[in-house]
């Protein structure tokens, strides 16, 4: 039986839309079924007392070269932050929520990630994220009503406590069964776990 990796991100995450270009390849490497997982990384700092990098200036700093090394590693386009970062990525979280309940939550969260981070578009505007549901493969005025409808941000409120409760702090956060990595360097012991029989 194929081993399930739990991929919880934050569309305002940079660090998220990294392991969003290598968890599918991994995937197939392994064997294993990811389970794309949006949740609020706002709420995972306040109920954990974690601030984001960027409230730190020395961080900051180094912030952007980071993620611009990481993106030549791994071979992605010229790494772009929106002129809004960081992102209020509610509206879009919510939206993947929708994303996941049809079953596109893959080709829709890799179209927000490249839309935030190669292109620098903000993913807070409705429009945009209307394009980004239509591409897709969701109908766009349908999937942004049913992301405001209190079933879905109950549900992305569940997302963002049940990983709180098994210790997350911060995003990317994997789980394999009990077992939990951060951040995108850390998908070399994900692959690991995954690979052991």
């Amino acid at each position: 039986m194929a081993k399930t990796c739990e991929f919880f991100f934050d569309y305002a995450s940079p660090y998220s839309y990294l392991a969003s270009e290598q968890v599918e390849a991994l995937a197939k490497r392994t064997g294993a079924d990811i389970r794309w997982r949006p949740f609020l990384l706002g709420g995972v700092y306040k109920a954990t007392g974690n601030v984001p990098p960027i409230s730190n200036s020395s961080k900051a700093a180094y912030l952007f070269k980071d993620l611009v090394d990481w993106a030549r590693h791994l071979g992605l386009p010229e790494l772009r932050l929106p002129e809004n970062f960081p992102s209020n990525s509610l509206r879009a979280n919510r939206l993947g929520m929708v994303a996941a309940e049809q079953g596109r939550i893959v080709p829709f969260s890799q179209a927000v990630f490249r839309a935030a981070f190669t292109e620098g578009k903000d993913i807070t505007d409705p429009a945009a994220l209307a394009e980004l549901a239509r591409a897709a493969g969701l109908e766009p005025e349908k999937a942004l009503a049913r992301s405001e409808t209190q079933e879905i941000k109950d549900a992305l409120r569940r997302n963002t406590d049940e990983a709180v409760a098994r210790g997350a702090f911060g995003a990317p956060t994997f789980f394999v069964g009990d077992e939990m990595f951060f951040g995108n360097d850390r998908l070399m012991f994900v692959e690991r776990v995954l690979s052991t029989p």
